[in-house]
């Protein structure tokens, strides 16, 4: 069957609706976090951490933001990774959604580094916030073309250190793999919106892009298993 991914599609996912909550939501988030797991998405993310950070000393306190944080795993991964060597942080998770939110502090109870806010992200959102490093793990795709321009232009005006972005990659292949491997994951919520998001996921050629339009900024954009970019930009601390 002929599956067309020239184009990023526009269709909506069951996790858009803002107003969502209750079990499946809840199901659906502990399962993206046991998927991103065992396929590898989480390595994406921190390991493109890992080499934005290479030259920052890890006496010096970072602060983070994570757009679109869900349950808040990744940012409870960057906490565990940075305690281990020694560097202080303070992250804070947004995400639009109030029950992903609460669900997300109840998970940190222990981590009294990350801190939470319900909120939409915008360009206006980061404009209004000071950070060192931005993160960005399957949230691009939720956006229109223009909002991720916008959302990064601003990004990379006030990141002093940079931003890590993991996201999909549209294609074919991705599709039909992702529909087999949920053959045996009863949750239709994971079905229906995996499906859609590798469908409004990105091709190298637009993250490239992107990448051209954004103010003095460095970036190394790589293919990851299974089926992401990592994409790390450096932001120069003299963009104003």
């Amino acid at each position: 069957m002929f599956l067309d991914t020239t184009s990023r599609s526009t269709a909506s996912e069951m996790m858009d609706d803002l107003a969502m909550e209750g079990d499946l939501l809840q199901r659906s988030l502990d399962k993206l976090d046991w998927i991103n797991k065992w396929l590898g998405g989480n390595q994406v993310t921190l390991g493109g951490l890992q080499l934005l950070l290479e030259e920052v000393p890890k006496t010096q306190t970072l602060r983070f933001v994570d757009l679109g944080c869900g349950s808040g795993d990744m940012l409870r991964l960057i906490v565990d990774s940075c305690r281990r060597a020694g560097r202080p942080v303070q992250l804070l998770g947004i995400d639009a959604n109030a029950f992903t939110v609460n669900y997300a502090r109840q998970q940190s109870a222990q981590y009294p580094e990350i801190s939470y806010r319900c909120e939409m992200v915008t360009a206006d959102t980061l404009r209004a916030l000071d950070f060192d490093v931005l993160l960005s793990t399957l949230f691009l795709h939720h956006l229109s073309n223009e909002e991720v321009l916008d959302v990064l232009t601003a990004a990379s005006k006030k990141a002093t250190v940079g931003i890590v972005i993991n996201d999909l990659h549209r294609s074919q292949w991705a599709y039909f793999l992702f529909n087999l491997l949920t053959l045996f994951i009863p949750n239709p919520m994971i079905r229906q919106d995996g499906l859609t998001s590798i469908l409004r996921g990105f091709k190298k050629t637009e993250l490239q892009a992107f990448a051209q339009q954004l103010p003095l900024t460095n970036s190394r954009l790589r293919w990851r298993w299974a089926f992401r970019y990592q994409w790390i930009i450096s932001t120069p601390k003299s963009i104003q």
